[in-house]
């Protein structure tokens, strides 16, 4: 969500448009244990999209002291028009939104 809003995908945006991001899976792979005082950074990669942005599957990657890999977070989602309640195709900005979002090596459209 910090992404959407430093990229213009804010709440105004998405209440001004009926949409909004829905998730179909979440997984967690735990590494390592994150201990308080750790300095933690999360990493997005886009490992899936459709060429319109309106499914995706992302990838975060949340490291320890820069150093080690502590968790791998793997979504599937897409855009859902909140006032018809059905998946619907993102507003522009959100595609250029996603098109900043690094890929992963065996990104997949």
């Amino acid at each position: 969500m910090s992404f959407f809003n430093e990229h213009g995908i804010t709440t105004a945006l998405m209440i001004e448009n009926n949409i909004g991001p829905i998730i179909f899976r979440e997984e967690c792979l735990f590494k390592k244990e994150i201990k308080f005082g750790d300095e933690v950074e999360v990493f997005l990669k886009l490992t899936k999209c459709r060429e319109d942005a309106s499914r995706w599957s992302m990838m975060h990657e949340l490291w320890i002291n820069r150093d080690t890999l502590a968790a791998v977070i793997n979504i599937d989602g897409a855009w859902m028009d909140s006032g018809i309640r059905k998946l619907a195709k993102p507003p522009a900005i959100c595609k250029t939104a996603f098109d900043l979002i690094p890929k992963t090596e065996n990104f997949n459209q």
